[in-house]
């Protein structure tokens, strides 16, 4: 039987996040809507506070609260900008992760140390216009100069979060041997990034197109075995899907604190509309998708750190947290009726943030042919 509570050290960091929210991101949620950029020196606290390397070991400059910790810190943090969540995401589940997941001891104290303490930003580089979700159909090339000891590579990729900001990548490329990722400084000779993409939501997370053009990257710089890219993408996506589900929740939670509290409030033939049958049951099935949505989560979170975590436990988190999000988000203008269409309140903003969730880090399809390949193989048996 499963069974979960958090330790003493999981709940003062929950309070810590909550605090630091509360004060620090909610008073300038809007603003990083309405300028869609996240200010620099809310990063600078993010940083400061271990936010941005929660997740890793103390030895490489982490947290050491593991995936649990991690979802914790989204969870909290969507319940006040959406962006920032995102910018948080691809910077350490898979950005950053990918150098924890597959790099060699040399390269996680060189590369993941600052990326873990907030000293550097990091992207991770898959997406192409030939390859969205079909992610194996890769076009960027890396060749080898065996004279240099160094890849050379040539390509563009799409739809880069934190593309523009970055310092490190983790970029995916393909050579003779098939995919293979690299560790990329962002400062090397022929490394640029595009304008950053108009957005509906997430607007304040920068996601940008990014160009190789015979940008040369030492040998130590592959993660991993050549030709072996495409497993390590896939496995960081699953952590990537896990805590994409862990900032749905946090919305979700928001969502419905807002909507409660409205509800209370708004008054409508002389008495609170929380005295309405109708409003009630909306209340009541964003709270039951929400009971469901933790229970996943954080199910799945304590298997990932015990390593025991599958990618259909991912897929399910992914589909289920996302899709319940959105229907949440559509609840909550519902309840807040033509205030809830209108930018003076939030609720409009997170309805526009969490229609994304159903499409990156694997749309929602792609989760559902993952889990029905798993059912397949083992008969339906779970």
């Amino acid at each position: 039987m499963f069974e979960f509570k958090f330790t003493e050290e999981q709940q003062m960091l929950r309070d810590m996040v909550k605090d630091f929210t509360s004060n620090e991101i909610k008073p300038v949620a809007a603003k990083i809507d309405e300028e869609e950029k996240i200010p620099e020196d809310l990063i600078a606290k993010l940083a400061e506070l271990g936010i941005l390397g929660v997740a890793f070991p103390e030895e490489y400059g982490g947290g050491g609260f593991g995936e649990v910790g991690y979802c914790i810190t989204q969870e909290e943090i969507a319940r006040g900008c959406m962006s920032t969540a995102t910018f948080i995401g691809a910077h350490q589940s898979i950005g950053a992760n990918s150098i924890f997941i597959g790099g060699t001891e040399e390269q996680k104290k060189k590369y993941l140390t600052p990326l873990a303490t907030g000293e550097k930003i990091a992207a991770y580089c898959l997406t192409e216009a030939q390859a969205g979700s079909d992610a194996f159909n890769l076009r960027t090339k890396a060749e080898f100069d065996e004279s240099a000891n160094e890849w050379v590579i040539n390509g563009e990729k799409l739809w880069i979060t934190n593309g523009g900001m970055a310092d490190t990548v983790s970029l995916y490329a393909r050579t003779k041997k098939g995919i293979t990722a690299f560790i990329v400084d962002t400062d090397n000779p022929g490394f640029s990034a595009g304008p950053p993409e108009k957005k509906m939501g997430i607007k304040g997370s920068m996601t940008n197109p990014l160009t190789l053009e015979n940008v040369r990257v030492p040998s130590e710089n592959i993660l991993g075995r050549d030709g072996r890219g495409f497993l390590l993408a896939m496995k960081v996506l699953d952590a990537g899907r896990l805590g994409l589900g862990a900032a749905c929740l946090g919305a979700a939670k928001e969502l419905l604190e807002m909507s409660t509290r409205y509800a209370k409030e708004r008054t409508q033939f002389d008495q609170h509309i929380s005295n309405f049958q109708a409003v009630q049951f909306m209340l009541a099935e964003m709270a039951i998708k929400i009971y469901n949505m933790e229970s996943i989560v954080y199910r799945t979170a304590v298997d990932y750190d015990n390593k025991t975590v599958t990618p259909k436990q991912s897929a399910f988190v992914k589909y289920y947290c996302s899709e319940s999000l959105d229907e949440i988000a559509d609840l909550a203008v519902q309840v807040h009726g033509g205030m809830g269409y209108s930018k003076e309140l939030p609720i409009e903003r997170f309805y526009r943030d969490s229609r994304i969730n159903k499409i990156f880090e694997g749309t929602n399809e792609i989760q559902k042919g993952i889990i029905a390949r798993e059912i397949l193989k083992k008969n339906g048996v779970m």
